[in-house]
């Protein structure tokens, strides 16, 4: 199911909601804001993290292992200081892992179902439980991680009480919704980047929008928003699509063949 999910041009209004719902960590983007130049590098950072789940997606074993071995090497050398206590932390706390990888993982399934993707339930917790692999490459115990939606609503469930939107999330949020631009590209950002942020910020859980502080549509209205976006994106030919770096896609193809394409619509008929 991952390789179907992820061909999605849909990914990339999920990735944005996955980065507004992780800001409500205090402690994990505490970890990015000292570790991390997200505020003038955003393209690159964004990159990045395509290419790692395009790899750990698409590529070969050797390739996944090792990009799991990077982050896993980075990680070990990075530290925080708690917001609330002023302790020191490794970002590769277990519960911290934990919360980005659910916070992606529900956030790349929500955003694709409620925008039409070709989905049944026990599809959907296929998907779940493929990604405790993806979980294990970045350093977490397998075991331990949510393998079906209700497993994974019951973790959100207990760590409801330890999110909030600190400093640091309103400055993740500041800057998703109107991120530095080159002069040239400013119109661009108003028109196609301002979407693309409210729709997912539009997508969020209702405990989200509460923290925040934000407005959000009636959820109806934002599905209907998640399906024409959908659509839309979907109406561009996978090839061409696929044309955009990475490129996983393509090498994965032309390395296995024609039968690895991606068709989630064939396939789910």
């Amino acid at each position: 199911m991952t390789w179907q999910l992820h061909s999605d041009p849909m990914m990339w209004v999920a990735g944005i909601r996955a980065l507004y719902l992780q800001a409500l960590h205090p402690r994990a983007v505490r970890g990015v804001m000292e570790n991390s130049d997200f505020r003038r590098d955003a393209w690159g950072r964004l990159m990045r993290t395509a290419d790692f789940v395009g790899t750990t997606t698409y590529g070969t074993t050797d390739a996944a292992e090792q990009a799991g071995a990077r982050v896993r090497r980075i990680h070990r050398m990075l530290s925080a200081t708690d917001p609330r206590t002023g302790d020191r932390y490794g970002v590769d706390a277990p519960d911290l892992l934990l919360w980005v990888h659910c916070a992606e993982i529900d956030s790349y399934l929500h955003v694709l179902w409620r925008s039409g993707f070709p989905l049944t339930t026990a599809r959907a917790d296929r998907y779940i439980a493929e990604h405790r692999e993806s979980a294990r490459l970045v350093g977490l115990d397998p075991h331990t991680v949510p393998a079906s939606r209700t497993e994974l609503a019951a973790y959100f469930g207990s760590v409801r009480p330890e999110l909030a939107a600190g400093t640091d999330a309103r400055a993740v949020d500041d800057f998703l919704r109107r991120p530095p631009a080159h002069a040239l590209l400013v119109p661009a950002r108003e028109v196609l980047w301002r979407h693309v942020a409210h729709l997912a910020y539009a997508s969020l859980p209702a405990y989200a929008h509460e923290l925040y502080g934000r407005p959000a549509p009636v959820p109806a209205a934002v599905t209907r928003r998640l399906r024409a976006t959908g659509t839309l994106l979907r109406c561009v030919p996978a090839q061409v699509r696929w044309q955009l770096p990475p490129k996983h896609i393509l090498r994965a193809v032309a390395r296995l063949g024609p039968a690895a394409r991606p068709a989630p619509y064939r396939s789910a008929r």
